[in-house]
């Protein structure tokens, strides 16, 4: 997995440039919380919906909310591109209302938004 990082103001935030599916389960994740913190101190990491295990959206797995509490334990934001607007499950689109209320864990059409949301 490569990262991309950017400076925002004063805030550094990694981009994650890898194939799809690169992260398959939270040791992943946690990993590359790592990895992004400890080489170059980001405060966050952008990824790109494909990047994420089909599992992630399915809620009934569990993995989307392990993926987000170790960014929650580890005080680190993630934004998720995607386009999210036409989610048919309603647990999904509630979950996703609910994460970008709340700012830590973004599901965003791009990563501009996220980067509004974050240096507000």
């Amino acid at each position: 997995m490569e990262l991309e990082y950017h400076t925002i103001d004063g805030s550094i935030y990694a981009e994650l440039k890898g194939p799809a599916h690169c992260i398959q389960d939270t040791q992943d994740m946690l990993d590359l919380i790592a990895t992004a913190n400890y080489y170059r101190g980001a405060s966050g990491i952008i990824i790109n919906e494909t990047h994420l295990p089909v599992d992630f959206f399915d809620l009934r797995t569990g993995l989307a909310g392990e993926f987000l509490q170790k960014c929650s334990n580890y005080r680190f934001n993630l934004a998720i591109t995607g386009d999210f607007s036409n989610v048919k499950s309603r647990s999904l689109r509630d979950f996703i209302r609910e994460s970008n209320q709340t700012g830590r864990v973004l599901f965003v059409s791009e990563i501009r938004e996220a980067v509004k949301k974050w240096v507000r």
